[in-house]
């Protein structure tokens, strides 16, 4: 059974610094693509940032140079540094894992979601 479970969501003021965590387990064999996604109300699922199983990323151009993905593969955790926040960063923040899924460029590439932290910058 695969669970993925995000913390580290909060409100922060622009300029600010939040660093989100995304803790998985279930995963007994193979190692998934993971990554970050998106989504604020009335807009459809954006991809923010992904990882894949051998560590290659990717960034979406509105975060590129602000945010930082990363794994702890001793702690199945991966982490989303965001630093330099907007107010049009402000949504539901997802984490997403799945296989041969990397890069990912639609919600769909990816297979497993957990359910979501909330990054609100004002």
């Amino acid at each position: 059974h695969v669970q993925l479970v995000e913390s580290g969501g909060g409100s922060v003021q622009a300029g600010g610094s939040l660093r989100l965590s995304c803790t998985a387990s279930g995963f007994t064999m193979d190692k998934p693509d993971m990554g970050w996604y998106r989504q604020a109300p009335g807009n459809e699922c954006e991809l923010v940032s992904t990882i894949s199983s051998d560590r290659s990323t990717f960034y979406s151009q509105s975060v590129m140079g602000r945010f930082t993905i990363s794994q702890d593969t001793a702690k199945n955790t991966m982490y989303l540094q965001m630093n330099s926040l907007k107010p049009e960063d402000t949504a539901m923040y997802y984490c997403a894992a799945g296989f041969e899924a990397w890069p990912g460029g639609n919600c769909p590439d990816y297979t497993y979601w957990g359910q979501g932290t909330q990054v609100t910058v004002s």
